[in-house]
C-alpha cells in the first residue's frame, strides 16, 4: 500500500506555508523596533531620556516574565494547536501596537489620560521593591501608555515565535527543518532593515517631525501580518484533514510535562546559550542607530541625497541585495548561482554607498541582516545535512564578542575620519548580522532533538520566557548605564557608549563558555546536537 501523498510532501505547499509565517514576523519585528531608529526624535519630541527609552523599549517582555504569560502561551499552543495559536497572536499583537501608537500620537498629548497618566503608576507594589516596576517616578506619561501596549505587543510576538517555530517543525519534519528555520529568520530579519530605513522616512515626512507616524506604519504592517495567519489557518487546517491527524489540543498537556524539559540538562544550557546570545543582539539594535550618530562623523546628504526618493531607491537596492543572495543559495546551476552572488555583491556595494552619501546613522545600520540572509540558509543546510550546531553557536559566540569590543573601543578612533568610521561601521554590523544567522540555523532546531514531540510547544515557551528575561533587563540597563556614565550630557548624540557596549561583550563572553560546556556534554550524553538533523530524524 503506497503512502499517501499531504501538503507537506509537496514542496511549493511545505515553502508556501513557511512563506505567510515568514512575512507574518517579518511585520512583527519591523514593529518591534519601530521606535529605535528614532530615540533622538523620541528625547527632543516627547521628552524621554535614555532611562525612559530603555524602560519603555524592556517592558516588551514584562508580562512575559513576571505574569509567565509566555509559560501560558506554550500550553496554548501544546493544546490548542499552532493555528489557533498563530491567530490569536496576531490579534494580541495589533491591539497592543494600536495601544502604542496612540501613546505617541499628538491626540495623547495634553489630554485627561496624559494627566492621569503622569500623576499615577509611579509606584507599583512588589513590583517597586523587587526593583522590576515597568514604571518609575518622573518617567513620561507617553512612555507609560507605550509601555503598556508594547507589553500587550510583547505578548503576541513572543506566542508567535514559538508558534512559528512549532509550524515550521509540523510541516517541515524529516526535512529541511535548519534551513527552514534560517530562511524564515533570514526573511525575517529583513523587518530590521525595513524598520531603520522606514522609520526615521515616516517620522520626517513632509519636512515636520511626527513620531506616530512611525508608529502608525507598524500598525498597518500588523494587520497584513494578521492576514497571513488567517490564509495559514487555513492551510494548516486543509493539511490535517489530508493527514487525518488531529490538531495537538487532543493530546492534553500536563504540568508534569514542564519536569521532563527542566530536568533535562541540554535544555538548560540550550536555554542559557539562547538567553546570552539574544541579549547581547536584541537590546543592542534598540540603541545602535543612536550608537552610530555618536560615534561616527556623518555628513547629511544635500539635494538627491537627501528626498523622499533616495529612500525607496535603497530599500529597492536592499532587496536586490536579499533576492540575489537568498535566491543563489538554491540555484543548481552553476553560472547562475555565481551570477547572482555578483550581483548581489555589486548591489550591497552600492546599498553601502549610498548609505554613506546620505550621512544616516540608519540607513548605515539597515545593512545589519543582509549578510545574514546570505549565510544563513547555508548555515542552515550545513546543519541539515552535516551538523556541527554546537560549535557554530561557539563560533558565533566569538563574533558576537569582536563585533562589541570593535564598537566599544575601535569605532570612536575614527570620529573624524566619515569614510574610516563608516567602513568599520558597515564590516562590523555585517559581521554581528552573519554571527546573529548562527542561531536559528544552529540551535532551534536542535530543541527536538531534546524534548518529546508532543511537548516542543512548551519547550520552546520555556525557552522564550528564559530569554524574554534578558531582553526585559537589558534595554533598561543599557539605558541606565548610558544615564549613569553621561552625567550633565543633555545632547542624545553626543553619549559614550563604551560601558553598555562592554556589557555586551561580557554576555558574548559568558555565551561562549557556555557553548564550550554545551559541546563537552553533548559529546558525553550523545543529545545529538552535533549529528544531521536528516540524519538524526531518518534514524
Amino acid at each position: 500500500m503506497t503512502e499517501k501523498v499531504t501538503m507537506r510532501d509537496n514542496a511549493v505547499f511545505r515553502w508556501t506555508a513557511l512563506l505567510l509565517l515568514a512575512l507574518a514576523m517579518f511585520c512583527s519585528y519591523i514593529f518591534m523596533d519601530i521606535l529605535s531608529p528614532i530615540k533622538d526624535l523620541m528625547q527632543e519630541t516627547r521628552g524621554w531620556n535614555s532611562t525612559a527609552f530603555g524602560t519603555m523599549q524592556g517592558a516588551e517582555t514584562f508580562l512575559n516574565v513576571f505574569v509567565f504569560f509566555l509559560i501560558f502561551a506554550g500550553i496554548i499552543l501544546d493544546k490548542m494547536g499552532v493555528r489557533f495559536t498563530a491567530v490569536l497572536s496576531g490579534t494580541v499583537m495589533l491591539v497592543g501596537a494600536l495601544i502604542k501608537w496612540y501613546a505617541v500620537s499628538e491626540s495623547f498629548m495634553g489630554s485627561s489620560l496624559e494627566t492621569w497618566f503622569t500623576n499615577h503608576l509611579n509606584y507599583i507594589p512588589i513590583f517597586d521593591e523587587l526593583g522590576v516596576s515597568p514604571f518609575y517616578r518622573g518617567m513620561p506619561a507617553s512612555a507609560k501608555v507605550a509601555a503598556i501596549g508594547f507589553m500587550i505587543f510583547g505578548c503576541g510576538v513572543e506566542m508567535a515565535g514559538i508558534t512559528v517555530s512549532r509550524g515550521i517543525v509540523k510541516w517541515f519534519k524529516g526535512r529541511e527543518t535548519a534551513l527552514a528555520m534560517g530562511s524564515e529568520m533570514a526573511l525575517a530579519r529583513l523587518g530590521v532593515a525595513t524598520c531603520m530605513i522606514f522609520s526615521p522616512f515616516f517620522a520626517k515626512l513632509g519636512g515636520t517631525v511626527d513620531v506616530s507616524r512611525s508608529v502608525a506604519f507598524g500598525v498597518v504592517l500588523l494587520c497584513i501580518a494578521l492576514i497571513m495567519f488567517i490564509v495559514y489557518f487555513f492551510m494548516d487546517k486543509k493539511l490535517d484533514a489530508q493527514t487525518g491527524e488531529a490538531e495537538e489540543k487532543d493530546d492534553p498537556f500536563k504540568i508534569s510535562d514542564i519536569g521532563k524539559i527542566l530536568s533535562s540538562g541540554g535544555f538548560w544550557l540550550v536555554a542559557l546559550l539562547c538567553v546570552l546570545y539574544y541579549s547581547a543582539i536584541f537590546p543592542f539594535q534598540k540603541y545602535a542607530v543612536n550608537m552610530l550618530q555618536c560615534n561616527l562623523t556623518l555628513n547629511p546628504g544635500e539635494g538627491f541625497w537627501a528626498g523622499n526618493s533616495v529612500t525607496i531607491i535603497q530599500y529597492l537596492i536592499m532587496l536586490v541585495v536579499a533576492v540575489c543572495a537568498f535566491a543563489s543559495n538554491f540555484s543548481k546551476n552553476k553560472t547562475l548561482k555565481f551570477s547572482l552572488m555578483g550581483i548581489a555583491i555589486v548591489a550591497l556595494v552600492v546599498y553601502c554607498y549610498m548609505g554613506y552619501m546620505r550621512g544616516t546613522a540608519e540607513t548605515i545600520f539597515a545593512v545589519f541582516p543582509l549578510l545574514a540572509v546570505a549565510i544563513t540558509p547555508i548555515l542552515g543546510n550545513y546543519v541539515d545535512n552535516k551538523g556541527k550546531a554546537a560549535s557554530m553557536l561557539m563560533i558565533g559566540s566569538l563574533l558576537l564578542i569582536i563585533c562589541h569590543l570593535t564598537f566599544a573601543f575601535v569605532l570612536p578612533l575614527f570620529k573624524g575620519n566619515a569614510v574610516g568610521g563608516v567602513v568599520v561601521a558597515y564590516l562590523t554590523i555585517l559581521v554581528l548580522g552573519a554571527s546573529f544567522s548562527l542561531v536559528p540555523a544552529a540551535l532551534w532546531p536542535s530543541v527536538p532533538k531534546l524534548v518529546d514531540e508532543k511537548i516542543i510547544g512548551s519547550a520552546y515557551a520555556l525557552i522564550f520566557w528564559i530569554q524574554n528575561i534578558g531582553l526585559w533587563l537589558f534595554p533598561l540597563l543599557i539605558g541606565k548605564v548610558l544615564d549613569k556614565t553621561n552625567v550633565g550630557v543633555d545632547n542624545p548624540l553626543e553619549l559614550n557608549y563604551t560601558w553598555p557596549l562592554v556589557m555586551l561583550a561580557c554576555l558574548g563572553a559568558a555565551a561562549l563558555i557556555i557553548g564550550l560546556i554545551l559541546k563537552a556534554v553533548d559529546k558525553k550524553q550523545h543529545l545529538g546536537l552535533e549529528e544531521p538533523n536528516i540524519k538524526s530524524i531518518k534514524e
